[in-house]
């Protein structure tokens, strides 16, 4: 099958090592916040977009939430699944162009799993736009009315501020281009190239706002340490906390 996102080469060759990375401990603690954010409750139904191997899918159905994972990477599709666990299922799907009709009851989607990952500058999409709305119109559609939703996105203000040595910033897109390498589990590294969309807090309303939810709060927050922080500069990502309308009409143009 051939790639549709430059990200699945790098998923394939990472598979379960992925969750070896730091930023993957905290599972237990931002689930512990999600669940009091979004008033999830056993029974519920709920969506991760771009879930990648599966740890917050994996992690909510131990709780007895219905969770379905989806992600545009089969090689993480397949980790997230091997875990076995009750309640979770998995899907290989392009976030952008999601078929989901109001069958979840709230949504999230972390870490720049989906949202953000456009793609480099070069592409047609150059400042991501699009990409990123096509994600929240498939979330909106996704939910039920009153489903909520927690999406990350990273900091435009963080990245400028700590702005590493090895990072190229684009001011004009707020497309920040990492050069770096993964590893396999065995060890292996290959190089890889990262494309990460920031946003500030105003933006994120914005396109939210555009694409049909209603924003109740934006929050600071890093990995492992989801809290109500007001913005900031401290921190990496912004979680953006929305809902969609208990009455509303489709997204509009």
């Amino acid at each position: 099958m051939a790639a549709d996102h430059w990200f699945e080469d790098l998923a394939d060759h990472m598979g379960p090592a992925y969750l070896r990375y730091s930023f993957t401990k905290g599972t237990g603690q931002e689930v512990a916040f999600l669940v009091e954010e979004l008033g999830l409750e056993p029974g519920m139904r709920v969506l991760d977009v771009g879930c990648g191997p599966g740890r917050h899918v994996n992690a909510l159905a131990a709780l007895g939430i219905e969770t379905v994972g989806l992600d545009i990477s089969q090689r993480f599709v397949d980790v997230g699944a091997s875990a076995g666990v009750d309640g979770a299922t998995f899907v290989r799907g392009d976030a952008r162009a999601m078929a989901f009709d109001e069958e979840f009851d709230a949504a999230i989607s972390l870490c720049q799993g989906a949202f953000g990952l456009g793609g480099p500058p070069q592409s047609l999409d150059p400042f991501n736009l699009d990409n990123d709305a096509a994600v929240l119109a498939g979330i909106w559609r996704a939910l039920r009315p009153g489903g909520r939703v927690a999406l990350t996105a990273f900091s435009a203000y963080f990245q400028v501020r700590w702005l590493e040595d090895h990072d190229r910033f684009d001011a004009a897109t707020a497309v920040n281009h990492e050069p770096t390498e993964v590893r396999d589990e065995a060890g292996k590294a290959v190089p890889a190239d990262l494309w990460t969309t920031c946003y500030t807090p105003r933006e994120l309303r914005l396109l939210v706002e555009r694409t049909g939810l209603d924003v109740a709060d934006v929050w600071s927050v890093s990995p492992g340490a989801y809290a109500r922080n007001p913005p900031d500069l401290e921190h990496h990502e912004f979680l953006v906390i929305c809902r969609r309308s208990l009455a509303d009409g489709p997204p509009g143009p």
